[in-house]
């Protein structure tokens, strides 16, 4: 009888506990747009080029931290990721100006990069087997859904009985606590002959050099557009643009009482059916091919985004657009991760995929500043939004022509 291994490890356990803390403040801050903006007099765009800002940080140190991990030890990134992280939102808690609030999220978004996707999916996947790898990647992946479950609501909570500021400093707190899990980070090296005898150079060179790699990087930066967009600007969104809650309604018997806490629910609704989106996602991939998981993921997001806008916003239309979006949500990365592992091998998947998770938050970048800009500029985010359906189809297009095998056993490409 054929003994297969385990899918739940320590380290998949662990990884969970830090993606989950990690992006349940991440996932928070589209909750401190308004308060944040009050309390100062800005326009929408300084908070929101801090969002921006936090979230390029991240894409440039992803591939950083990934590099690192490699370089020395998974502990070691997930250490310093957590300390940057933790600095960042203190010294926020501090900060009185725009110019402040954009410096210091340099440091969160490099925290995140550090205890995010990059380098927790890359301890996962290499300690994960082959039988188990894609949907290790999927569970890992929805731990940051759990995340966004409560994060949001439990920012909204908070800030009903505190300042904002003393948010940020408990949030500093429950990443400062991460540390307490790296001694259960001991992740093996799974990689062939062949990839432990490349060196990083080597296997870059040939990455670059491959058009698959290029549609795969491309072809990510509509999912940070949308999915940043979205955690930065939509609580805002339908605070401002959604019909009135009915008293005596549903959502009302249940507490929701005002357009701003189902702001903070529809993030938390996002969540919740991403879990179940991200593990379909990754049960899917270990059977089909990825690529084409991922055009019809991008096309269904697509459809999605435009429906909400060619109809009236209200708040049933809310609810079913967060649960639809939410199905979707993540459920490009385990499957984007996975394809690069599957092309290009595990030695260095943490670089390789950080450099195409720069992509998704170049994208992410775009879409929280655009957001901002286009707010102040029109008074509303219909101009923004019907920007983002535009990349979602382009996404869709570009991941049809990868070829899904490994690099080895594909053609040479010429220099």
């Amino acid at each position: 009888m054929v003994k297969h291994a385990p899918l739940f490890t320590p380290i998949l356990v662990v990884g969970c506990i830090i993606i989950l803390v990690s992006f349940a403040v991440r996932a928070s801050f589209g909750v401190f747009q308004i308060p944040v903006a009050d309390e100062f007099g800005w326009l929408r765009t300084e908070f929101s080029l801090a969002i921006a800002v936090q979230n390029l940080a991240w894409g440039i140190g992803q591939p950083i931290f990934g590099a690192l991990a490699e370089k020395t030890s998974d502990r070691t990134a997930i250490l310093f990721g957590s300390l940057i992280y933790a600095a960042g939102l203190v010294l926020t808690a501090v900060s009185t100006t725009p110019l402040e609030h954009q410096l210091y999220a340099w440091l969160v978004g490099f925290g995140i990069a550090g205890t995010g996707f990059g380098v927790i999916l890359a301890v996962v996947g290499r300690a994960a087997s082959d039988e188990n790898r894609s949907m290790a990647l999927a569970i890992a992946t929805a731990a940051g859904s759990a995340g966004q479950v409560f994060g949001a609501p439990l920012a909204e909570w908070m800030l009903t009985i505190m300042s904002w500021q003393m948010v940020f400093i408990w949030f500093a707190v429950g990443i400062l606590a991460l540390i307490l899990t790296l001694p259960l980070i001991r992740s093996p090296t799974v990689a062939s002959k062949k990839e432990l005898e490349e060196s990083l150079g080597q296997v870059l060179q040939s990455a670059f050099r491959d058009p698959s790699y290029t549609l795969i990087f491309l072809g990510f930066f509509s999912c940070g557009y949308q999915l940043a967009f979205i955690t930065a600007h939509f609580p805002a969104l339908v605070t401002e643009m959604c019909g009135p809650i009915q008293p005596g309604g549903a959502l009302y018997s249940i507490g929701i009482t005002s357009t701003s806490a189902l702001g903070a629910v529809a993030i938390a609704l996002i969540g919740l059916a991403n879990i179940a989106g991200t593990l379909a996602a990754g049960w899917a991939g270990k059977y089909y091919p990825k690529k084409y998981l991922l055009a019809g993921i991008y096309s269904a997001r697509t459809l999605v985004a435009a429906l909400f806008f060619v109809f009236p916003i209200s708040p049933l239309s809310v609810i079913v657009f967060s649960i639809a979006m939410g199905a979707l949500w993540l459920a490009t990365v385990p499957l984007t991760s996975g394809l690069v592992a599957h092309i290009y091998g595990l030695r260095y998947m943490g670089t390789l995929y950080g450099i195409v998770f720069f992509s998704h938050q170049l994208g992410s970048f775009v879409g929280v500043w655009l957001g901002g800009e286009m707010y102040d500029l029109y008074g509303d985010y219909t101009a923004v939004w019907w920007i983002g359906v535009a990349v979602g189809a382009f996404s869709a297009i570009v991941h049809l022509p990868i070829r899904e095998a490994p690099l080895e056993s594909t053609p040479k490409v010429m220099a």
